[in-house]
């Protein structure tokens, strides 16, 4: 007779109403419940039988796997490789006495788990010093069930975690590494690949109770050369290089898969662990000044584009462009710089270079419309078809924004142009019939999957005479 056959009997023993095969589809659907690669059949079981408010013998190995995990188990003892830490945490009890929380995920080689290290535990001498892929041993551990179901390995004060340098076969870091291109919904503790496409930007907001928080957004682009968006909630540019360029090589470690409003999205906390192939030194940028807006606070927003066509979104945060106007050249040593986003700020210097007709002009810089496609940056110069309109289109949150439209076209083909919130004002002051100029211009997909011209912050509408 199997364990788990045993387990069975002693679970039939003490549920006499039940049968054999009752149980066994109730651990079929426990798996399915918790998710494809969480839970054995034995530990299964054992939630199960906790369901029922019994406890059975725990497994006679001392020794276990993650996936032999279930909640009530006690001095359990297993060997695995960590994926990702999170920061110390420090929280208050009821009775107002701080304690303290670590979080750490790991893995094996058929599944993952959570590791909650409680007060001096958080802080073990060592632990900060782990990396990804680094073997552990977790010593009388317990577990615990997590909000989701799932069971979630604990280290109090009987308990204890240390570096391990046994061979084993755990898979490295580099093995369970899934390309971008590769996500499927409802994954989770993942490490993926994939390369920037776009911008990399932060995001502070106030969460629901009430506290400040932080989020890096990117998007990353697989092998299939489809960008997917993703969130790092938790995580602000001092977890990232200064220097980043466009299309660096990014890894990401312990993030999961969610559907979005336009697909896949990857999330990610303030554990995840981020790679991106870059450096501290900003490297000196040499462009021309294609266009200057600027912002409510009187910082410019620039257009520029270098000797190679690539364009750039300058925002200039020290008034250090203001020696400059569109048309000149300058070089600039940035603060940051994040694929085709410029940062200067107190610490960057600007000047004005010589002209250097081996940079485009802005004319040559435009891009026909039939050109256009998505997820890219443009400068068009079109004719207004239709009479610009205005709307307030309703949120999922109840929020009304402002959404202004134009139906434009040139010599090679016709396009909506639409700007949201303050972008929705420039296109107000453009008439039917007009020719205008617009620089700094993302292209999306839009309804029916045809592509779109939207307005940014760096966007700027320029009539023709």
């Amino acid at each position: 007779m199997t364990e788990l056959e045993d387990l069975i009997t002693k679970l039939l023993e003490q549920k006499p109403e039940l049968s054999k095969e009752e149980i066994i589809e109730q651990i079929q659907l426990k798996k399915e419940k918790i998710g494809a690669g969480y839970l054995t059949d034995q530990g299964a079981l054992f939630l199960i039988a906790s369901d029922y408010g019994i406890t059975l013998s725990e497994p006679s190995q001392v020794e276990i796997g993650l996936k032999d995990l279930y909640a009530g188990a006690k001095e359990i003892s297993l060997e695995t490789r960590v994926l990702n830490l999170s920061p110390t945490k420090q929280f208050s009890r009821k009775d107002g006495s701080p304690f303290y929380l670590r979080t750490m995920t790991v893995y094996d080689e058929n599944s993952t788990a959570s590791v909650k290290l409680w007060d001096e535990k958080a802080n073990l001498p060592g632990l900060s010093d782990l990396r990804p892929g680094d073997l552990v041993k977790i010593i009388k551990a317990y577990v615990k069930s997590d909000l989701d179901g799932s069971p979630t390995i604990n280290i109090g004060s009987g308990s204890n975690i240390e570096a391990a340098d046994s061979e084993s076969k755990i898979p490295t870091i580099e093995n369970i590494t899934k390309n971008v291109s590769e996500l499927k919904e409802g994954q989770k503790d993942l490490v993926i690949s994939g390369v920037i496409d776009g911008i990399i930007s932060g995001m502070k907001f106030t969460n629901s109770r009430g506290q400040p928080g932080t989020a890096l957004r990117m998007k990353l682009k697989g092998k299939d050369g489809i960008g997917v968006k993703v969130v790092i909630w938790g995580k602000d540019e001092s977890s990232i290089p200064n220097m980043i360029s466009q299309s660096a090589n990014v890894r990401l470690l312990g993030v999961k898969v969610k559907s979005g409003n336009n697909g896949l999205e990857i999330h990610g906390n303030d554990a995840t662990i981020i790679e991106i192939e870059g450096g501290k030194e900003a490297e000196p940028i040499i462009a021309r000044v294609l266009s200057i807006s600027t912002t409510e606070n009187g910082n410019n927003m620039i257009i520029g584009m270098d000797k190679k066509n690539n364009l750039y979104n300058i925002s200039d945060f020290s008034n250090s462009t203001s020696i400059c106007g569109e048309g000149d050249v300058i070089e600039c040593m940035p603060s940051k710089i994040y694929g085709n986003s410029i940062t200067l700020d107190e610490n960057s210097f600007v000047r004005k270079v010589d002209d250097d007709d081996s940079i485009p002009q802005l004319s040559q810089a435009r891009t026909k419309i039939k050109d256009v496609k998505v997820d890219s940056s443009y400068c068009i110069e079109a004719i207004i078809l239709k009479i610009p309109e205005r709307r307030e289109v309703q949120t999922k949150t109840g929020e009304s924004i402002l959404l202004a439209e134009m139906f434009v076209e040139d010599d090679t083909g016709q396009i909506w142009v639409k700007g949201w919130r303050n972008q929705a004002r420039l296109i107000d002051k453009c008439e039917l019939g007009e020719i205008i100029s617009i620089t700094g211009l993302n292209a999306k997909s839009g309804l029916e999957g045809r592509v779109e011209l939207f307005l940014t912050s760096f966007s700027k509408i320029t009539k023709k005479n």
